[in-house]
């Protein structure tokens, strides 16, 4: 879910209800990022509390087992809470634990546990999915691929087929519910709600779609830098990450992706009505946010693991129904938070040690009552390996620097006056001071990684990108 897409947020279309009561009366983070931008190593970060450079997973690559010495869950598990994880976990092997006590697991569509014998271990989709075992009880036969979408199809849409109650976002709230009924009752919990949607197929129930097929929706940003041709028609295809989509196809895509939006907030309504059944909504500290974004033909791009905003900036949302925490109603706060940060957060609302391997910081220090700048990250480097188009990139929130390791190509953006990123000011002569500002600061990132990207005075170009850094290979 990508950051724009809340009523709060000022979105002219997108109606989100539950979620804005929930910044209504907490704190909403305007400038959270997710460092890298593709599931697996997003929930790398959210698992360890760490910067990509120390989880060591920099780009998306399946298969690779996750050995963690502290995790989130772990750590709440060891504090004496009883924890639950429903939905998308996407770690290897995908019934690790993580240090949950349990996990009722629906990951999506995974490839190459579909494709059985493409990989060491074979560990096929039908035996390691929760949800699908479950849907094949109330609909025998059924299966994911029956309405011919694929979960990386970002501009085909149609409608769910089924009864909206089996429809996998539906499906997580349940379990969590049914959690709430079989929990430890002299424990306390955490619960790990994990929806797969917004996240393509693009297959809200119509309802859903019927609330924004016909809206008036606005064309998707284009930059004066982005591709304005499409001589490969790489826009026709439904697993496009760039090109010209047939306009109507977007459109419905686009309407899609609002009405799944607008499916989880009301199924999260629902939710939080059955938590304040059980008694323990003024009990329970609430944090919501996303993985990734979705670029959504901004600048004719589609799907994640780029830069810009659309894919690397998510909502993120703290709230505290019982004000245990002094945190101000309604604040919007602009530092930049990130994923790495959720851990040290949840941990801290809880009066759970933070352990030393996290690198996050809690945000609650940040959403308190009192105001005034509190120290803080003073901006974020994110990165992914994306062939061509692999990245390094330097944000404050303010502005932003991008450096493509593949080509060398830079751009900057100052995203005050330009929140769209639609000039590319990189060679603008009032902003070289700037520019060379943040080109400095990478080359010290980068200086001793691996790839050879920095020699410590400048960047260097071309060399061979590394999805998976070398000391978690090698564990």
């Amino acid at each position: 879910m990508r950051y724009d897409c809340l009523s709060i947020a000022g979105h002219p279309v997108v109606e989100t209800p539950n979620l804005d009561e929930l910044a209504r009366t907490g704190v909403r983070f305007d400038r959270a990022y997710s460092a890298t931008p593709s599931c697996v190593p997003a929930r790398a970060a959210i698992f360890t509390g760490q910067s990509q450079e120390k989880h060591g997973r920099v780009g998306y690559q399946d298969c690779v087992p996750w050995k963690y010495e502290h995790t989130m869950p772990g750590e709440f598990s060891k504090a004496g809470y009883h924890t639950q994880c429903v939905g998308k976990m996407h770690v290897y092997p995908a019934r690790n634990l993580m240090g949950f006590h349990n996990v009722v697991l629906h990951d999506g569509y995974l490839h190459h546990n579909r494709n059985k014998y493409s990989i060491p271990v074979q560990e096929h989709y039908d035996e390691v999915d929760d949800y699908l075992h479950w849907l094949r009880q109330q609909v025998p036969g059924a299966d994911l691929t029956d309405l011919g979408l694929d979960c990386n199809s970002s501009t085909v849409a149609r409608p769910w087929h089924l009864p909206e109650k089996l429809h996998p976002t539906n499906w997580v709230v349940t379990e969590s519910i049914d959690f709430l009924r079989r929990r430890d009752p002299d424990k306390p919990f955490f619960l790990w709600m994990s929806f797969v949607r917004p996240h393509s197929p693009l297959d809200p129930p119509q309802a859903y779609l019927d609330l924004y097929e016909d809206a008036d929706i606005p064309d998707p940003p284009i930059g004066d830098w982005a591709m304005t041709d499409d001589p490969d028609l790489d826009g026709l295809s439904p697993y496009t990450s760039k090109g010209l989509v047939p306009k109507r196809r977007l459109k419905k895509a686009m309407a899609a992706y609002y009405a799944l939006i607008t499916h989880i907030d009301h199924q999260i309504g629902r939710f939080l009505q059955v938590l304040a059944e059980y008694g323990e909504k003024n009990n329970t500290v609430i944090l919501f946010t996303s993985d990734h974004g979705e670029l959504m033909g901004d600048h004719n791009l589609f799907r994640k693991s780029l830069p810009y905003d659309g894919s690397a900036r998510v909502p993120f949302i703290v709230n505290d129904p019982g004000n245990r925490l002094g945190l101000g109603n309604g604040k919007v706060v602009q530092e930049v938070v990130e994923m790495r940060d959720i851990m040290p957060t949840l941990l801290d609302a809880a009066g759970v040690a933070i352990p030393d391997s996290a690198d996050g910081g809690s945000v609650l220090k940040l959403a308190a009552e009192e105001s005034g700048r509190k120290e803080w990250r003073s901006y974020l480097h994110g990165e992914h390996t994306q062939g061509a188009q692999s990245n390094h990139w330097l944000t404050d929130g303010k502005e932003k620097y991008i450096w493509f390791s593949q080509t060398g190509e830079e751009q900057f953006f100052m995203l005050e006056k330009d929140p769209q990123e639609l000039h590319n000011a990189v060679h603008d002569v009032v902003y070289q001071d700037r520019v060379n500002y943040w080109r400095s600061v990478l080359v010290k990132e980068l200086e001793g990684r691996e790839e050879g990207y920095s020699d410590g005075k400048q960047l260097i170009a071309g060399q061979k990108p590394v999805t998976v850094l070398s000391h978690i290979r090698s564990e």
